[in-house]
Formats: structure tokens, C-alpha cells, sequence
């Protein structure tokens, strides 16, 4: 009985340290996460920026060019 015991808190212990780990590593894609959606941001600013540079040039450029 105290053997089962013993193995059954050995499982237990190790599902409790798994837990953890999970929780971790979540922590860790959920930081990485958040930078990838911060630079999709800023890089889309960035189009967005020389998208409208070009447009304005382009109009610049005469008819007949």
C-alpha cells in the first residue's frame, strides 16, 4: 500500500512539475507572440509609410514621362 502511495506521489509530482514547465514555456510563445504581432505592426506602418511616398511621387512624375 505505502509502495502504491509512494509511486502514485511520485506521478503526481512529476504531473505538478510538467504543469509548470507547460505554464513556462506558454509564458514564453505568448511574450514571442506579442513581439511577432508588434513588429507585424510596425512593419505595416512602414508600408503603409512608403506606399503613401511613392503615391505622392508618382504624381509628381509628368504624362508624358
Amino acid at each position: 500500500m505505502n509502495s502504491e502511495l509512494a509511486a502514485l506521489e511520485t506521478k503526481i509530482e512529476q504531473v505538478v512539475a510538467l504543469v509548470h514547465q507547460l505554464r513556462a514555456e506558454n509564458d514564453v510563445l505568448k511574450n514571442q507572440m506579442a513581439a511577432a504581432e508588434a513588429e507585424r505592426l510596425h512593419l505595416r506602418q512602414t508600408m503603409t509609410a512608403a506606399r503613401e511616398r511613392l503615391e505622392v511621387l508618382i504624381d509628381k512624375v509628368p504624362e508624358d514621362a
